[in-house]
C-alpha cells in the first residue's frame, strides 16, 4: 500500500512541477525557444491546449494551465484519499488542494534557486538550464538586491530569499498542521 502510494504521490507531484514551471515561464515571458522551455511545453501540452480551447487566459496569466495544475494537485490527494482510507471527504479536499498547490509553488522556487545558486558556482554560463533558472528567479532576487546590495563581490539575495521561503513554509506548518 504504502509503495502504491509513492508511486502516486511522486508521479503527480513530478508532473505537477512540470505544470507550475509551465505557469512560471509564461509569467516571467521566459525564452521557450530554450530546450528545457521545449520540454516543459511539450509535457504539458497534451493537457493544456485542450482546455485552453475553453478557458480564456486573463491577462498574462494562462488560467487553463492553473486549473490544470489544480485539477492535479486534488487530483493526486484525492487518489490518495481513496487508496488510504477508501473515502473521498471532497470539500476539504477542494480547499487543501489550494493550499498544497501554493506550497509546491514555494517549495519548486526554493529548489530551483538553490540549483541556480549550485549552477553559479560551477558553470560558466553557458547552459540554458542555467539561462532559464535566471529567467525564472530574477523577478524574485531583483527587489532583494535593491535593497542589499551585493558585499564584496557576493550576492546574498539568493540566501535571503531562501531565509524567507524557509520562514514561508515554517509558517505553513504552524497554520495548517499535517501538511
Amino acid at each position: 500500500m504504502q509503495a502504491v502510494m509513492f508511486l502516486i504521490d511522486t508521479a503527480f507531484s513530478l508532473y505537477l512541477m512540470v505544470v507550475i514551471l509551465r505557469l512560471w515561464l509564461q509569467l516571467v515571458r521566459a525564452d521557450f525557444y530554450n530546450p528545457f522551455s521545449q520540454f516543459v511545453v511539450k509535457a504539458t501540452n497534451p493537457l493544456v491546449l485542450p482546455l485552453r480551447r475553453i478557458i480564456p487566459s486573463l491577462g498574462r496569466l494562462d488560467t487553463a494551465t492553473l486549473l490544470l495544475a489544480y485539477a492535479v494537485m486534488l487530483t493526486k490527494l484525492l487518489l490518495l484519499q481513496v487508496i488510504s482510507a477508501g473515502q473521498i471527504i471532497l470539500v476539504p479536499s477542494l480547499i487543501f488542494a489550494a493550499i498544497f498547490l501554493v506550497k509546491e509553488v514555494l517549495t519548486l522556487l526554493f529548489w530551483i534557486l538553490v540549483i541556480r545558486a549550485l549552477l553559479s558556482w560551477f558553470s560558466q554560463g553557458r547552459s540554458p538550464v542555467e539561462y532559464v533558472m535566471y529567467q525564472l528567479t530574477e523577478p524574485v532576487l531583483a527587489p532583494v538586491r535593491r535593497i542589499l546590495p551585493p558585499l564584496g563581490g557576493l550576492d546574498l539575495s539568493v540566501l535571503v530569499v531562501l531565509i524567507g521561503l524557509q520562514f514561508l513554509n515554517i509558517l505553513f506548518s504552524n497554520w495548517f498542521p499535517g501538511i
